[in-house]
């Protein structure tokens, strides 16, 4: 059986250390296809470049490891990895490992994320992997989860329009208590902007914030990872209230 072909994306840009070690994961896999943008972008949600040329840079560095640089977003990456740089359309698009967690609200605002949502549109099995720490020393454990992972969603598939989000814990592996299927927590920011001034006395603003978590029980995310599971949580991309359309046809627009 020929082996799979894996695209892989982030946000943190093609020269981080957690796109590497996804590589090394992905490449015991299977054949690696590695397109990330240039620069970090992280925070950049799901947007594309419209208004200025997307330039593609082959980068090859030491240990084999290559990729392409993409003067974009990441889900440019996996427009251009899919529409222009693949020849074949990919078994599966593994976006990470991303440094710090993705849970709760901070969804709406991640690279990563989105990265594997686009490969969703695309019709594309896709999951986005995240480690619970801003400055990882080490991806040992992400890389055996996101390999068991990976793994199971090219033996089993995921339905039409679902990617997993999934965070790991710091921990070594052994401390790890196992995996936890887990919804989309209620966590968010209290943002507060820090005003300060330049060298030439013009005043600007630093965005800072607290992040704030309401749940208690570990079927969400943040409290899951929190306690030491790996949290999985399986997201839509069709974003309609449902149970509130019936009440809204009551308000009688017509």
């Amino acid at each position: 059986m020929d082996k799979p072909l894996i695209l892989i994306v982030n946000d943190d840009s093609i020269f981080s250390n957690g796109i590497r070690a996804l590589w090394e994961a992905m490449s015991e896999i299977g054949k690696v296809v590695v397109v990330a943008p240039k620069t970090e972008k992280s925070a950049s949600g799901h947007s594309i470049t419209i208004s200025n040329p997307i330039r593609i840079q082959k980068i090859v560095q030491s240990n084999d490891f290559e990729g392409f640089a993409i003067h974009g977003t990441p889900a440019d990456s996996v427009k251009i990895g899919v529409k222009v740089i693949l020849e074949t359309l990919p078994d599966i698009i593994v976006s990470g490992i991303n440094s710090g967690p993705n849970v709760g609200q901070s969804l709406r605002y991640s690279g990563t994320v989105s990265a594997a949502a686009e490969g969703t549109f695309l019709g594309i099995p896709s999951i986005a992997l995240s480690l619970n720490c801003f400055k990882p020393n080490n991806y040992n454990s992400a890389k055996i989860i996101a390999k068991e992972i990976v793994n199971k969603v090219l033996a089993k598939g995921l339905p039409d329009g679902t990617l997993l989000n999934v965070n790991i814990p710091d921990l070594p592996n052994k401390n790890i208590k196992g995996y936890k299927i887990t919804e989309q927590g209620s966590m968010y920011f209290l943002d507060e902007f820090e005003k300060r001034k330049d060298p030439h006395g013009f005043d600007y603003y630093w965005l800072k914030a607290d992040s704030v978590d309401p749940d208690s029980s570990i079927n969400f995310d943040k409290k899951a990872l929190e306690s030491g599971w790996v949290s999985i949580t399986p997201l839509q991309l069709k974003m309609t209230n449902k149970d509130f359309i019936q009440n809204l046809h009551s308000w009688d627009f017509n």
